[in-house]
């Protein structure tokens, strides 16, 4: 028997701070402004309630520093 999901699995970004130069990349192409750049340059999800799961961060990413979970 199969089960059938309803609703779409909400994925936020997770960024890996070894990896992450802090360029910028994500915040600049992220379409709600759910990213910044902070004072140690590395990437943050300062706004995760406005995080759509678009992926444009992952796919962006020249560093593949974030991955949606």
């Amino acid at each position: 028997m199969s089960t059938i999901v309803s609703k779409k699995e909400k994925k936020i970004p997770v960024i890996n701070m070894e990896w992450c130069k802090g360029c910028g990349i994500c915040a600049e192409f992220c379409p709600k402004g759910a990213l910044a750049v902070d004072e140690m340059e590395k990437a943050q999800l300062v706004y995760p309630e406005k995080c759509n799961s678009c992926g444009m961060c992952e796919l962006r990413c020249p560093d593949l520093a974030i991955e949606l979970r």
